[in-house]
C-alpha cells in the first residue's frame, strides 16, 4: 500500500503528494471535488460544482486517506491514498 510521505498545496487549485516510494503526484482540487467519493455524491447528488470552489482545509485521516473541506461547504469526502495513487498521473 502506498503511503503519502508529504502533502502540500502548490497553489489554490493544485495538490501535490510525494509518496513513500518517491513518486510525486499532482491533483487538480476542483476535479477532486467534482469526483468526491462520499455517499451523498456517489448516490447522484453531486449537483453542479462551481469553477471557483477551492479547498479550505486538507487533513490526514489516519495513515490511509485525506479529508478535504471546500469553500462550497462540502467536507464529507474521504480520499483514500489507495484511490489517489491509482488515479495519479
Amino acid at each position: 500500500m502506498s503511503v503519502a510521505k508529504h502533502i502540500s498545496q502548490v497553489d489554490d487549485r493544485t495538490l501535490k503528494i510525494v509518496w513513500d516510494d518517491g513518486k510525486e503526484s499532482i491533483y487538480d482540487v476542483l476535479s477532486l471535488r467534482r469526483n468526491c467519493p462520499c455517499a451523498e455524491c456517489t448516490n447522484g447528488n453531486r449537483g453542479t460544482v462551481d469553477d471557483s470552489v477551492r479547498p479550505v482545509e486538507i487533513k490526514s485521516v489516519g495513515r490511509y486517506a485525506l479529508q478535504i473541506s471546500f469553500t462550497d461547504g462540502h467536507r464529507t469526502g474521504i480520499y483514500s491514498f489507495a484511490n489517489l495513487r491509482k488515479t495519479s498521473a
